[in-house]
């Protein structure tokens, strides 16, 4: 007789109750761990049941699966890894422009087919959960993990995370093309402390529910599969076992159902670094009767966690409800009848496929900014043309990639990265389409930082090893001297300048936002020839840029623009494209500006710093085209509205110019009188429509009401009757936009 949880035609619920009264509590604690493989599988499976792995060659994986085959009761693996903008470790597969790229298209379409190409490529190569998308949003510049995050703004990090979510878990997890998401780092992560990853956030509950939680809640709501934990405590509580946050809110409140995994040794960091129980046992208790599900990577959890219940710290019930939750996603998957193995055949047929690489190209085209133009830009066509291409970034094609992607040291398998062959950086994208007869000159012209061993040691307490440290490299008047001969007489400079994957990432905030190493010098340098120069700034995430770059012809962003980004950004210099990116987070004038997003708290003394403006460089929002774009006649359907109403605002958008243009239209809303401090205006809709030259379009945004809300001082979110103004215009800067009064019932 089968076993009734082999019987698929039974229900989920009494397959996981039946496989659950089968396991011993040494089997059900290695279902809760997921662990890394850089030490090799047997004993993950042989010794710690573990359910999940991660950070799995395509070697290791199969190792892993035929060792399931041989235990027990065969509960097939859940199989994790982090493809954050693509298929991040897996060679031929298509990386796109990093998350913050990707967030300057202000396309939910986009976004929602890009999750949709990579969960294809991701589950011919048996992973079945991706830990995307990230919702937290981006404060303090310094941190290393800007370019993971959608910017700014929890409007725009709500509507793109949940056309991700959709776009990996597809029709449901019954689809084979489907794989879980994952919503992170719930919550407040990003909240940092001097930017430093992982510190203390500062963060009120009211501050939480007012902007961190709503793109959290929106997840949830829309059915996300899964939630990862940050790392960070919030008014002396961790997270991993913020009974509030993930029971009272979470769980309580929002009703979900999904699985919640911590990050990377969370259970570890309560006893090593946060320091608040002193052996494994408590801190296993701590965190499973929070709510955790899956514990990543903290091998002490498997004896932590028996000896917690032998000790009457943790009850068994609470680990079968846990264990539940994972087995249910299992079942759900369709593992125990398709373990869901690596398939060769479908590999071939996927990964890499060409309508992948087209939206590659699409998505590097739209993620590219144009932030000054003096009218340099397009590059003339109709004649050849000397071009010098200069910079560190120019001919680099891992640090196009970003983070995540190969050889940003993730993937001990891939280190050396993704083949050469699949990336086109800017050099190839302008010597492949540059006019007929054209000459392009290359010269490094400067060198960004070298790397050292961390002076503390080679390993962290956990055994993790330490990454090297960054060091800037001095200028070389030797390699600045061969730019700016390259400079002399050609007809522009492309000058790339930007930062390096070593810069980037988790555990690699910087103090600084400079342009590091010989790269200042160089600018300087290449303005002083009298060439136009124009300056793409190739980089994880905005930067300070020196005095040189305001004499640039033009300036474009480039956040590691992936696979297709050279290519994208020659079109764009050459004008066969039209720039429409728009920037999805502020830049500053200074690192001491920090924080700079535009939906900030306006009560204090002046509006600027005794020695500096408090205004960024360019603003949220901001981005510029080839033409000029006209607003004009905002009006709303209605400007008396009740609670329960929906705000349809429609605005003239008339092309001035020559070319056609991609204007993505925003709509903020500015709630007048609040009973307690809030936003100036906040993004609430946005449009993107086509107009050709000389041509008018109106776009009507349509916003509910309900979505016009405060947290007031009691911490409830309601929507406070009185006077509102929607401000509509191409950036959030006051002074581009148009207002219309709406009176709220």
């Amino acid at each position: 007789m089968t076993d009734l949880y082999l019987d698929p035609a039974q229900p989920t619920e009494a397959r996981v109750a039946d496989l659950l009264a089968r396991m011993t509590l040494p089997e059900k604690v290695g279902q809760m761990m997921q662990m890394h493989t850089y030490d090799g599988v047997p004993h993950l499976i042989e010794e710690l049941h573990v359910g999940s792995i991660l950070h799995a060659s395509p070697e290791r994986l199969a190792q892993a699966h035929a060792l399931v085959e041989e235990t027990r009761l065969r509960i097939p693996l859940l199989i994790g890894e982090d493809c954050i903008h693509g298929h991040s470790f897996f060679k031929g597969a298509e990386i796109y422009p990093t998350q913050l790229g990707m967030a300057a298209t202000f396309s939910a379409d986009l976004l929602e087919r890009v999750a949709r190409a990579t969960a294809v490529e991701v589950a011919a190569t048996g992973i079945h959960w991706t830990f995307s998308p990230v919702l937290c949003i981006a404060r303090d510049l310094r941190w290393g993990r800007v370019s993971e995050t959608f910017g700014e703004d929890p409007y725009l990090l709500g509507e793109l995370g949940a056309a991700m979510v959709r776009g990996y878990q597809g029709d449901g997890l019954g689809d084979r093309t489907a794989i879980l998401a994952t919503a992170k780092h719930f919550a407040g992560y990003s909240e940092t402390q001097g930017g430093r990853d992982a510190s203390e956030a500062d963060i009120s509950r009211r501050k939480l529910r007012s902007w961190y939680l709503p793109p959290f809640e929106r997840m949830a709501r829309a059915g996300c599969g899964t939630f990862m934990l940050g790392y960070q405590s919030t008014d002396g509580i961790p997270i991993t076992i913020n009974d509030w946050l993930l029971n009272d809110v979470l769980r309580g409140e929002w009703g979900y159902e999904g699985t919640l995994i911590t990050d990377w040794d969370n259970v570890g960091n309560l006893v090593r670094e946060q320091r608040l129980f002193p052996d494994y046992a408590q801190a296993s208790a701590a965190a499973v009767n929070a709510g955790n599900d899956m514990i990543m990577t903290t091998p002490a959890f498997f004896q932590g966690a028996q000896a917690a219940v032998e000790q009457g710290l943790l009850d068994e019930s609470r680990i079968d409800e846990a264990v539940a939750r994972i087995l249910t996603l299992k079942f759900d998957l369709g593992l125990f009848e398709d373990p869901r193995l690596p398939d060769e055949d479908r590999q071939r047929e996927v990964v890499g496929r060409p309508a992948h690489r087209a939206l590659n190209v699409e998505v590097a085209r739209r993620s590219l900014v144009l932030l000054e133009n003096d009218g340099t830009l397009p590059l003339p066509t109709d004649r050849p043309l000397r071009l010098a291409v200069v910079g560190p970034n120019a001919d680099d094609a891992q640090t196009q990639l970003g983070d995540w992607a190969g050889a940003s040291g993730q993937a001990d398998w891939l280190m050396e990265g993704h083949p050469r062959e699949l990336t086109t950086t800017v050099l190839d994208g302008l010597r492949a389409l540059a006019p007929e007869g054209s000459e392009v000159v290359h010269a490094r012209g400067a060198e960004i930082i070298t790397t050292g061993p961390d002076p503390k040691g080679e390993f962290f307490p956990d055994g993790q090893p330490r990454p090297h440290i960054a060091f800037p490299v001095e200028p070389d008047p030797a390699i600045i001297a061969q730019a700016v001969e390259a400079a002399r007489g050609a007809d522009a400079v492309v000058a790339v300048l930007g930062d390096r994957i070593e810069l980037v990432g988790e555990g690699k905030s910087t103090a600084t936002l400079e342009l590091l190493g010989g790269q200042v010098a160089l600018l300087d340098a290449l303005v002083e020839t009298g060439t136009p120069v124009v300056l793409v700034v190739l980089a994880s995430k905005p930067h300070v840029l020196p005095p040189s770059a305001e004499r640039a012809a033009a300036v474009v962003w480039a956040a590691n623009p992936g696979m297709a980004g050279g290519r994208a950004l020659a079109e764009l210099l050459l004008g066969a494209i039209e720039p429409s990116g728009r920037l999805p987070i502020s830049w500053p004038r200074h690192v001491g500006q920090q924080p700079t997003f535009y939906n900030q708290i306006d009560a204090q003394h002046g509006y600027r710093y005794a020695d500096l403006t408090q205004e960024p460089r360019w603003v949220f929002g901001d981005g510029l085209s080839y033409s000029s774009v006209a607003y004009a006649d905002l009006r709303l359907a209605s400007s008396a509205l009740g609670t329960d109403g929906t705000i349809e605002a429609t605005v003239t958008v008339t092309n001035t110019g020559r070319r056609p243009v991609l204007e993505t239209v925003q709509a903020y809303v500015r709630d007048v009188n609040t009973s307690a401090t809030w936003a100036d205006r906040e993004l609430k809709g946005v449009a993107q429509v086509e107009v050709e030259p000389g041509a008018s379009v109106d776009a009507t945004i349509r916003i509910p009401v309900a979505e016009c809300s405060i947290v007031n001082a009691r911490g409830e979110r309601v929507v406070e009757p009185g006077a509102f103004q929607v401000l509509v215009g191409p950036t959030s800067r006051l002074a581009d936009l148009l207002v219309a009064d709406l009176s709220v019932a």
